[in-house]
This record gives structure tokens, C-alpha cells and sequence, in this order.
């Protein structure tokens, strides 16, 4: 019992890490990240200071997960070019119907943009 409780704590501390590099990488604000992972301003910048961690059995980690997908796929495609990710992130997308990054802000927006870049990678 102990030890699964260790596993799913080293889970959210790493989780937790993964999500503020990727907070960093594209330049996300608190209010940003927090509404990408449903959470308020104040705990975003706690989460980037390290004094909060993503809970294993919260909605806010399943969304990091869904991040860290879209952030992996993403950084295949421009070939590891942030400057490019962030580009396409904020540029307007006429299959997605609106801004990447202004759709991850819902649960659905993340899904789907999350999807579109699996999908376009898979057919490259």
C-alpha cells in the first residue's frame, strides 16, 4: 500500500514538472496554464513554483497528460522548434475552426487539437 502510494506521488511530481517545462517552453501564463488544466490562476503559479503537484486521482492530471501528448506530437512535427510550436499554437486553424491555443482552454479543445496533431503526424 505504501509503495503505491509512492508510485502515484512520483507520478504527479513528474507529471507536475513535464507540464511547468512545457508552461515555459510556450511562454503559457498562469491564467493560461490554468485554464488549459482547469485550475485557477493561483494554483497554476503555485504548480510552477513547486509547492502544489498534479493529484493522480484529479481531472487536472488527466488534462496534463492530454498537454504532454499534444506537446510531444507537436515537437515532432516543427522538429523540436519551439518558436515554431508557439507559431502554430496562435496562428488561426481552419480544420480546427480557431486558435490551438486558444481551444486547449476546454476539455474538448484539448482532445481535438490534441487528436488533429496525432492525426497530421500520422500521415507524415
Amino acid at each position: 500500500m505504501a509503495t503505491q502510494l509512492a508510485k502515484q506521488a512520483d507520478q504527479g511530481r513528474i507529471l507536475s514538472e513535464a507540464v511547468v517545462r512545457i508552461a515555459a517552453c510556450w511562454r503559457l501564463t498562469n491564467e493560461q496554464l490554468g485554464a488549459i488544466l482547469g485550475l485557477s490562476s493561483a494554483t497554476a503559479s503555485r504548480l510552477r513554483s513547486g509547492s502544489v503537484r498534479l493529484d493522480r486521482s484529479g481531472k487536472e492530471f488527466e488534462l496534463g497528460q492530454y498537454l504532454v501528448r499534444l506537446f510531444r506530437s507537436l515537437d515532432a512535427l516543427m522538429g523540436s522548434d519551439d518558436a515554431a510550436s508557439i507559431s502554430w499554437l496562435k496562428t488561426a486553424n481552419l480544420d480546427l475552426g480557431g486558435r490551438p491555443i486558444d481551444l486547449v482552454r476546454s476539455i474538448r479543445g484539448l482532445s481535438d487539437v490534441a487528436d488533429y496533431v496525432d492525426d497530421y503526424r500520422a500521415q507524415v
